[in-house]
């Protein structure tokens, strides 16, 4: 049968049927802070068992599509990545939404969702088998950097404060570090706790990074969330004129998404990030983007999922997948008795390119179920009372985290990590480097210390690193991606010193000088704390393996390095006047009391349950984000709501779910 005459066994009304309900699924979980696409694939694969092989796969590919589409709803709207895959969506899209442009940023969204989606798709279709031989040309040198390229963004994320940006990069290693060494099997940086031999979660630590702050600066003002759109909702018309208008972004996106979901073990974070990189660099007005620009949703929804049929392309062609979803549906395959390999494509190609044809079909139909499901979800969010909104925020990331492994454990670091990372922001270390660090950190790990003993054992480490064709490459983009935007930021800055000086001779020398740049004290004093870290993490290295030491001991190294360099560049500037005390005004006051209320909270959950202390929480963050003293009746009705979410929550945790939820000593 021809490649084509498999499209209509894929258009039987069953498979629609499954295309669609999975693509709904898929984006509601996608869109639940935690709940990520690996667990909706994993708890989905059993149903799909009694199915026809193509049908399950439809399923399946269906719900992995919509779910990593979905985290671009929670990281537009509360800041939170709903996926590790829609990080870098969080750096311009929720910018756009408290402007106003929520809509036009989730429209924006949806359209290059789709775009990535189905150039993934096609790129699987036509090209699969000579694409793998792409993820066979790259050894562990090319993934360390890769890694690195990936790090290059905080160029892009913290110009101006590129340093501060770097020692966060470290922070971020330093953390992807904690546990089991991935070469050599150290224990390492674990204090002798035995719950940080498996790490540190990677989802919960997103979410305590990226919510939590959000949920403390939520309820220290009157302010609302969201500005309303004056322009009406998702604004589609606009929204497609603007991709069409960006059309080699969103190709370009795409295409980094399909290469790069070709490499095992890469995902859509890194495809994100590194897309949204080269996005900036590419740009006519580089220093917007982080403030709103509509390019960096598209680059990182583009190319997110993109990685979706780019990812497939290895898991099938030679058996090795490339996400952990792809891993599930690999396992779903085996268990159907379908042989994996080259031959695939022959031997079974009824089913295969059925289910290629499905998740084209999925991926078109992510346009009607987006615009539909985004537009009640705006006018949700915008109309919901802060009173509301900021209890359920809370109780998704407590449940995000939870969810995971189900442990409160995870939920206790997700509160801590949340807190610590707004101290950060609130001088200026934000935690979107934290963030890379982690994400990419186990990856450049295994590719340096891999290389480092291949290098060490054949005399030629200089060569291994630096001398591989594919590493030349990627050293020249990552170089290009870290100097350019610092280039650039001088020249403006330039720039405007030049027309300062002119406008200032222009009158006669009567012109007000630009008030010179003071002394960052409170950076100066956490760079000094990070140099007491470097020295630890160096110290605590000293008792390893080689293989196990050298990595922790170059991140050290770099740490101390980055934090003397902050505190060098602080030293030449004046010291500005007596630093202000910390005055407890009525923000802080809110900020403290939530952060007490959710550490109790996740304290409590092992001893009261999870029901209990839920309840209880919501009810006192109601209290404390409320600055409109409604009536006694409206605070009936809030306060029933508050109660019948917690238990819809729990329900579905426990009932559906089949989750193990703290049932504590009252139950």
């Amino acid at each position: 049968m021809d490649i084509l005459g498999y499209l209509l066994n894929a258009l039987t009304p069953f498979n629609l049927l499954l295309a669609l309900v999975g693509v709904i699924l898929g984006t509601v979980i996608g869109a639940l802070p935690g709940l990520s696409a690996t667990m909706a694939v994993a708890v989905l694969v059993p149903f799909t068992f009694t199915m026809d092989p193509a049908a399950g796969l439809i399923a399946l590919g269906a719900i992995y599509t919509g779910a990593i589409y979905g985290g671009a709803y929670a990281a537009i709207l509360v800041n939170t990545p709903g996926t590790p895959s829609a990080i870098a969506t969080t750096f311009d899209g929720f910018p756009m939404a408290k402007r106003g442009d929520g809509g036009l940023a989730l429209s924006l969204a949806t359209i290059a969702s789709v775009a990535g989606g189905i150039v993934g798709a096609v790129s699987l279709l036509l090209l699969a088998p000579p694409l793998a031989k792409v993820a066979l040309s790259f050894g562990p040198t090319e993934y360390f950097w890769l890694a690195m390229f990936g790090l290059t963004l905080i160029a892009a994320l913290s110009v101006g404060n590129t340093v501060k940006g770097l020692i966060g990069a470290c922070v971020g290693l330093f953390l992807s570090m904690i546990g089991v060494a991935v070469v050599g099997g150290d224990v390492r940086y674990t204090m002798g706790m035995q719950r940080f031999l498996a790490g540190i979660d990677l989802t919960s630590a997103i979410i305590g990074l990226y919510c939590v702050p959000v949920i403390l600066d939520l309820v220290a003002t009157a302010d609302p969330h969201l500005k309303p759109s004056e322009t009406g909702g998702l604004r589609f018309r606009d929204s497609l004129r603007m991709s069409l208008n960006r059309k080699f972004n969103v190709i370009r996106s795409s295409v980094i998404g399909t290469v790069i979901g070709i490499l095992p073990g890469a995902g859509g974070s890194i495809a994100g990030l590194v897309s949204y990189s080269e996005a900036r660099r590419s740009s006519d007005e580089p220093e917007s983007f982080g403030k709103g620009n509509p390019d960096g949703v598209i680059a990182t929804e583009a190319a997110n999922n993109a990685t979706v049929g780019g990812g497939f392309i290895p898991t099938l062609v030679l058996g090795i997948p490339g996400t952990p979803p792809d891993a599930i549906i690999l396992g779903a395959l085996l268990v159907q008795g379908i042989k994996i390999g080259p031959t695939l494509f022959t031997t079974d190609a009824d089913i295969v390119y059925t289910f290629i044809w499905g998740l084209l079909i999925a991926t078109a139909l992510m346009l009607p179920v987006g615009l539909l499901i985004g537009r009640y979800a705006y006018s949700f969010i915008i109309k919901v009372p802060k009173a509301i909104l900021a209890p359920t925020v809370a109780l998704l990331t407590i449940i995000g985290a939870f969810a995971i492994h189900s442990n409160v454990e995870d939920a206790q670091l997700m509160v801590v990590l949340g807190i610590f990372a707004w101290i950060l922001n609130r001088y200026g270390f934000q935690p979107s480097p934290i963030v890379l660090g982690l994400v990419l950190g186990s990856i450049a790990e295994q590719g340096f210390v891999q290389t480092y003993l291949i290098g060490n054992a054949s005399g030629r480490l200089a060569e291994m690193f630096f001398m591989r064709p594919i590493s030349i490459g990627i050293i020249c983009a990552a170089v290009l991606t870290l100097v350019f935007p610092i280039w650039a930021d001088w020249k403006s800055k330039r720039r405007a010193q030049l027309a300062q000086v002119a406008e200032q001779l222009a009158d006669d020398g009567t012109g007000i000088a630009p008030e010179p740049k003071q002394r960052d004290v409170p950076g100066m004093v956490i760079a000094g704390i990070f140099i007491v870290l470097g020295v630890v993490i160096y110290l605590g290295a000293s008792g390893m393996s080689p293989l196990g030491s050298v990595f922790p001991k170059t991140i050290a190294a770099a740490l101390i390095a980055f934090s003397a360099i902050l505190i060098a560049m602080n030293l030449r500037l004046p010291a500005g006047g007596p630093s202000e005390a910390i005055e407890l005004n009525a923000a802080a006051k809110h900020r403290i009391a939530l952060g007490a209320v959710m550490l109790a909270w996740v304290v409590l959950m092992p001893a009261i349950g999870f029901l209990v202390t839920s309840m209880a929480a919501f009810i006192a963050i109601m209290v404390i984000a409320d600055y409109d003293n409604p009536p006694a009746k409206m605070w009936a009705i809030w306060i029933t709501a508050g109660l019948l979410i917690c238990t819809a929550f729990w329900w579905l945790m426990a009932e559906v779910l089949l989750l193990r939820m703290p049932t504590g000593l009252l139950f």
